[in-house]
């Protein structure tokens, strides 16, 4: 099968853009150029001087199966990240049954093969159950395919666990992602500690809630030597501590996700779940600070946290609905309109961010456009404003404040392997 992707715009540097062409052969880039129109192809796609990008990366995904699959299948969450322009996820394992065995693994790497129409790689837990003191069998865990360890969704919370945890990672050459979250300085909190809490009668949650168990993991991570990652990081101390860390020499990598890059605790109108996520929204020194430390390169890259829910779970109060926001079919057109177009961010910083870095810090075989890489491409239309529509989401969920947001870079094409995978439909 040969696939010509023509009249594409790739960038250069920055915000520049030039002409390009892609040659994809049996699902690998064969050529990049200018024109191959003196070539015979199966497929020829048009571009339309529209982005092309190597398909997006997200290391921080919630597919919800096993377990939870009204909120998402593995199925409709990786159509969702197709939608959004991702060909590589990583799934988070807080799952019924938690993937805490071998034996659990391959069986969601079963329904991965089956359904899945990006690549999907499935995480395993750092501790049986992810709430247990009781650590997994890393070995057996990393032979039946993990990507990584995290107990996502739970930060560990005993330091000695943690220790022993990192320890066999770094004998592994596994990296240990981790939910920060220090449990006993909570407090029943549900949204930032704040004026907006005080305000709308909300018990709050401190940044120290967040920020003292990552100044833990850094210290214990330079102990070990193991390669650790913060997931998700919201607070300007914990930037501060990260930061630090990294001028210490500990490898430490961190993550930030769209909505605290977008959005802060004074946007929230009203005791409304859909505005509830973990880490909350922040203050605006804490948005601020997130951004700072991307560009600075404390924070080394962008993940979504995409976390579908059932629309009548999160249709209540901050007290009772649960943690959680969409993010995989939203993500780059978000970023793109309102960091890049107003000239925070540049294009460049941001497909690196989303896809080329993830890449590089967990050696996966993604995140580039190079000729014998596996032909993982994104198409975006960076031209045309359109509204963000709940109605045209792939996932089950469509928990997000952002619907009805006014973008631009709306996905027209994901191919994964060279193989179209998801693409918009002309109206």
């Amino acid at each position: 099968m040969k696939t010509r992707i023509k009249n594409g715009q790739m960038v250069v540097k920055d915000n520049q853009l030039a002409p390009v062409e892609i040659w994809i052969e049996e699902g690998i880039i064969k050529a990049i150029g200018t024109d191959f129109s003196s070539l015979s192809f199966d497929e020829v796609i048009d571009a339309k001087e529209q982005l092309i990008t190597p398909g997006l990366v997200d290391v921080h995904v919630h597919l919800r199966e096993p377990g939870f699959t009204y909120k998402e299948t593995i199925k409709a969450g990786s159509l969702a990240a197709a939608h959004g322009g991702f060909t590589t996820v990583c799934a988070m394992p807080n799952l019924n049954p938690v993937p805490d065995t071998a034996e659990k693994l391959s069986a969601i790497y079963d329904i991965i093969k089956k359904d899945a129409v990006v690549k999907v790689l499935q995480y395993a837990p750092i501790t049986e159950e992810l709430r247990s003191e009781v650590l997994t069998d890393q070995a057996a865990l990393k032979k039946a395919g993990a990507f990584a360890f995290t107990n996502d969704g739970v930060g560990v919370q005993t330091a000695g666990t943690m220790y022993l945890a990192m320890k066999e990672a770094a004998k592994q050459k596994m990296a240990l992602v981790a939910h920060t979250e220090d449990e006993s300085l909570l407090f029943g909190g549900v949204m930032h500690e704040g004026a907006v809490s005080k305000k709308l009668g909300l018990p709050g949650i401190l940044s120290s809630t967040e920020a003292s168990q990552i100044a833990r993991d850094v210290v214990l991570a330079g102990e070990t030597g193991v390669h650790y990652h913060v997931c998700h990081v919201s607070t300007k101390e914990s930037v501060r501590v990260i930061r630090d860390a990294k001028k210490a020499g500990i490898n430490v990598t961190a993550e930030v996700s769209p909505h605290h890059l977008l959005l802060i605790d004074e946007d929230i109108p009203e005791d409304n779940g859909f505005w509830k996520m973990n880490p909350p929204l922040r203050g605006k020194e804490d948005r601020d600070a997130l951004i700072e430390g991307l560009l600075d390169g404390s924070i080394d890259c962008i993940a979504t946290d995409h976390a579908p829910h059932g629309l009548e779970e999160k249709n209540q109060s901050f007290l009772q609905a649960p943690f959680g926001i969409v993010g995989s079919e939203t993500a780059f057109q978000l970023v793109y309109t309102h960091l890049v177009k107003p000239g925070i961010f540049t294009l460049e910083q941001v497909i690196n961010w989303m896809s080329t870095k993830p890449a590089e810090l967990f050696h996966l075989s993604a995140g580039t456009l190079r000729v014998g890489q596996a032909a993982d491409i994104a198409i975006f239309d960076i031209r045309n404003e359109t509204v963000i529509d709940e109605k045209e989401f792939e996932s089950l969920g469509v928990n997000t404040p952002f619907v009805g947001w006014n973008i631009f870079g709306e996905t027209l094409y994901t191919l994964v392997d060279g193989k179209i995978v998801w693409k918009k439909e002309e109206k």
